[in-house]
């Protein structure tokens, strides 16, 4: 294929993709109370582990405010089109597997579904762990107020915070699939991964510190440990190939 040729089978695919959350995003917005109701769950039970004293008063608790006429809009948008490009995840990483096909040999090409499956276990992995260190997370930030300051959260805010959270762990997650991938095509070899072990942990730490949203010492050692695991069985499965 020429380069025209790649530019028009990357646009077909990126429009089959944005289709697809498209129409899956039409079920974030049906749905908008229920998934806003899980978003919130972290955000309350980080209230029910501060001081009574801390927490805002009476109608308020575990409730968002906002301060434009347009943000409860945008929410929902926002709502919306995250919960769409989460059903329609393995769509999308199913287009990014056909694009680069034409690279790959015959053989390479039967990981195809293995490799779509893995990313989205991989990915929901993530996001799932993300939401389970999420209320941790707003715990020890929320506790440096004291009983002197009262957290009234903003939905823009707030929502944000979670998403793009749940964003960095879900993709950070696909990490070994990565290194596997580049160990099969023969970029680079266990040999090569063995030897830059320090040099990838400490890009781990600097990459957790700057991804987390909420830069506390308990959210991104929660995000370095997976990932260094995950490179140590990325090490693993690519001497399994005999890389």
């Amino acid at each position: 294929m020429s380069v025209i040729e790649h530019l028009g089978e990357l646009r077909r695919r990126i429009i089959i993709a944005l289709i697809a959350v498209g129409l899956a995003s039409i079920i974030g917005f049906v749905f908008f109370e229920r998934i806003l109701d899980l978003l919130l769950r972290p955000y309350r039970e980080a209230l029910a582990a501060l001081p009574v004293d801390a927490r805002p008063p009476g109608g308020l608790a575990g409730k968002l405010i906002y301060s434009s006429p347009i943000d409860p809009f945008l929410t929902v948008l926002k709502v919306g089109f995250f919960s769409g490009l989460l059903v329609a995840l393995p769509v999308v990483l199913w287009q990014v597997w056909g694009f680069i096909t034409p690279g790959l040999t015959q053989r390479e090409r039967r990981l195809a579904v293995p490799f779509v499956l893995s990313s989205v276990v991989l990915f929901t992995g993530g996001a799932a762990f993300a939401y389970a260190v999420i209320p941790r997370g707003l715990t020890f930030l929320l506790s440096f107020g004291g009983e002197s300051l009262i957290p009234l959260l903003t939905v823009d805010r707030y929502v944000g915070f979670v998403i793009m959270l749940t964003l960095a762990f879900g993709l950070s997650f696909e990490f070994p699939l990565v290194m596997i991938f580049l160990a099969g095509a023969r970029v680079i070899t266990t040999a090569q991964m063995r030897r830059w072990r320090r040099y990838v942990f400490l890009g781990i730490v600097v990459f957790a510190a700057v991804v987390t949203p909420t830069q506390d010492p308990y959210t991104m050692l929660l995000m370095t440990l997976p990932l260094v695991v995950f490179y140590e069985a990325a090490i693993l499965v690519a001497r399994l190939f005999k890389r």
